[in-house]
């Protein structure tokens, strides 16, 4: 089983609607999602600014304009447990790529990149821009970000553990 984890500061923008637009992608490719399936998903904040709170209104009106709905998601911390767990933790800046730098023990780091790294077609954008203090233009901008990344990553996780699909 392939573990990813998607990162921003507070987990209700960036990181939840990475999460859903991830599995929505894997379930379109026949990867089976969870416990008992190929990959496991999920996502956290490097604050802990909204515990157990759901995504941002804005990034689930956002996603729900795609099909996906993340609205049962809960912001979470993440935890020094979850650099072991993890196979994949991918930041959505720089910001949050040097917290869990400072964070992560050295016999892990090689799991941490910058989400935008995975993405074909986007040169020289390095990062998912955080919505949060903007407008409804600026969640579909995260959006179309999160879609191209989250396609690149899918297909290089597709190839490099020869992920079964239907």
């Amino acid at each position: 089983m392939v573990k990813i984890l998607f990162v921003c500061l507070g987990n209700i923008c960036r990181s939840p609607t990475a999460e859903g637009v991830f599995r929505h992608k894997a379930r379109e490719a026949g990867i089976k999602d969870g416990f008992i399936g190929e990959i496991f998903i999920d996502s956290a904040g490097t604050a802990g600014f909204h515990m157990a709170a759901p995504p941002d209104k804005r990034a689930q009106l956002t996603t729900l304009k795609f099909g996906i709905d993340i609205g049962d998601l809960q912001a979470r911390k993440i935890s020094l447990q979850d650099f072991a767990d993890f196979d994949y933790i991918l930041a959505m800046d720089e910001d949050n790529l040097n917290i869990l730098l400072n964070n992560c023990p050295k016999e892990h780091q090689h799991k941490l990149h910058l989400f935008m790294s995975f993405a074909k077609n986007c040169p020289g954008i390095t990062e998912v821009p955080d919505p949060f203090y903007g407008k409804i233009d600026d969640f579909d901008k995260a959006y179309d970000f999160i879609d191209r990344a989250a396609q690149g990553f899918l297909e290089y996780i597709m190839e490099k553990h020869n992920l079964p699909t239907s």
